[in-house]
């Protein structure tokens, strides 16, 4: 067997180049090229090439050295690196993001207050509202993602967050895909979030779609429980023995090869064109899923389509229902006095809890907010402040404030902040920790929770 046969043939001619060098006196290349093993597994080869005389004829010493190993760890450090890059760009627009949704949310639920229930507004607004809360929701995923933030997960009912993301991919998708549902209506509760859920669905599935955009087709998403014994959790999916909720997503498109299907999952690969994926649907499918303790099982052949099983742990506990947006919404009368560097929301949140019953007292400088604290500090109940902000951070005005007035209870709110979390905040005195965009329920049940702080129900909802 020729040499070069086992070279991949994109890489041939570098191979060639060394065998027979045009200068003899030119410094020696080492290329890396890749090649096969007689078992078809691909591998990596550094080539050395050294001139030697030969039976009295000028001749190419060629060595070749196995780098296979040390070319996946370069590979894995530098996707590492890459992942490292996105959780700092995540972090980094997480808090203007989360600004910009708060005053579209906000809005969106005045306008909302300030028309009759009949006005055909209404709908559009719904849209807006809906469209900002899954904005909302793709950050957290995003910080997730980038390891920057831990999701709250608890035993859901996982056909909701299916069926939700189902309608959005019928919206979104070419009427040359047909959407074919077989959701059973039996239970399948999982400990996660239904963001998680929906991310899940919505990435397979338009991965799906793409695979059949040229001749359309037919798109099958499916769910049912399964109870996996000892021998086929270890053939199936690798799996612990155990209960499982299966979702199935099935295309009938262009299938893919087996060399595509082993690099499904890693981050930044991608089929598409540029500008068209970034490589990062599936990754992070598979990291939730793997980090559910679950598995996927990918099906595919070229010409006939694919199939992907998504296995997740089912749990005995009862799912958490979701708290009814059309309970009463707490109001009061106290003073509060509000800091945030965004004037529109300043200006917004101020609306939003004069609306509420409250007296607010509005300002976008931290500073100046501390002055007109300490020029009467008995005048104020609350302290509903942003933690980001030039000069003076939530935090350091928060501690400020306390160190004057101690009983007084202080709400920070931030859309993304390394310099604080949660139970640091409560550690220090804050009453309550919230994250940005906050809705008009959560912000009146935060700000009820921490004048009253006997409201444990409500402080969990928001």
């Amino acid at each position: 067997m020729p040499f070069s046969s086992l070279i991949d043939p994109e890489d041939r001619q570098a191979v060639m180049g060394v065998q027979h060098p045009v200068n003899r006196k030119s410094p020696p290349s080492y290329p890396t090229v890749r090649a096969h093993t007689k078992r078809g597994e691909r591998c990596w080869l550094q080539m050395h090439s050294v001139p030697i005389d030969w039976e009295g004829k000028p001749a190419e010493l060629c060595l070749m050295r196995d780098v296979t190993t040390s070319k996946r760890m370069e590979a894995q450090l530098y996707q590492a690196q890459k992942i490292q890059a996105i959780g700092t760009l995540a972090g980094g627009v997480a808090h203007d993001f989360n600004n910009i949704l708060a005053a579209i949310l906000g809005n969106t639920e005045l306008c909302k207050l300030k028309i009759a229930p009949e006005n055909g507004l209404n709908h559009n607004l719904d849209q807006i509202f809906s469209a900002g809360q899954r904005a909302k929701a793709l950050i957290n995923q995003i910080l997730t993602f980038s390891r920057q933030k831990e999701k709250d997960q608890q035993p859901i009912e996982i056909r909701y967050g299916i069926k939700e993301a189902l309608k959005l991919l019928q919206a979104t998708l070419p009427s040359t895909i047909e959407i074919r549902d077989n959701i059973h209506k039996q239970p399948s509760i999982v400990v996660a979030d239904q963001t998680q859920i929906h991310q899940i669905v919505m990435n397979v599935c338009t991965n799906a779609a793409h695979a059949m955009q040229e001749r359309g087709g037919i798109l099958k998403i499916g769910l049912t429980n399964i109870d996996l014994t000892a021998p086929l959790a270890g053939t199936v999916a690798k799996l612990e023995p155990g209960a499982y909720a299966v979702i199935t997503v099935t295309d009938n498109g262009i299938g893919m090869s087996p060399e595509t299907r082993e690099c499904i999952f890693d981050p930044y690969f991608t089929t598409k064109p540029q500008g068209k994926g970034t490589g990062l649907g599936l990754s992070m499918v598979h990291g939730i899923v793997r980090a559910l303790g679950g598995s996927i099982n990918v099906h595919s052949e070229p010409g006939v389509g694919s199939t992907f099983e998504i296995y997740l742990p089912r749990t005995g506990q009862p799912s958490v229902v979701a708290v009814s947006a059309q309970q009463p919404i707490p109001g009061g009368h106290e003073r509060i006095l509000l800091v945030d560097d965004e004037a529109m929301l300043v200006d917004m949140t101020s609306e939003l809890l004069l609306q509420l019953g409250y007296q607010v007292v509005g300002r976008t400088s931290s500073l100046e907010a501390l002055q007109v604290f300490r020029t009467d500090p008995q005048h104020f109940d609350l302290v509903v402040t942003d933690q980001t902000m030039p000069n003076m951070t939530g935090k350091e005005l928060a501690s400020r404030v306390m160190a004057t007035r101690p009983d007084l209870p202080v709400v920070i709110c931030t859309g993304f902040s390394q310099a604080i979390d949660e139970e640091e905040a409560l550690s220090l005195g804050i009453r309550a920790f919230v994250k940005k965009p906050i809705l008009r329920n959560e912000l009146a049940a935060a700000v009820r929770f921490a004048l009253d702080g006997c409201c444990e129900a409500v402080r969990a909802q928001a």
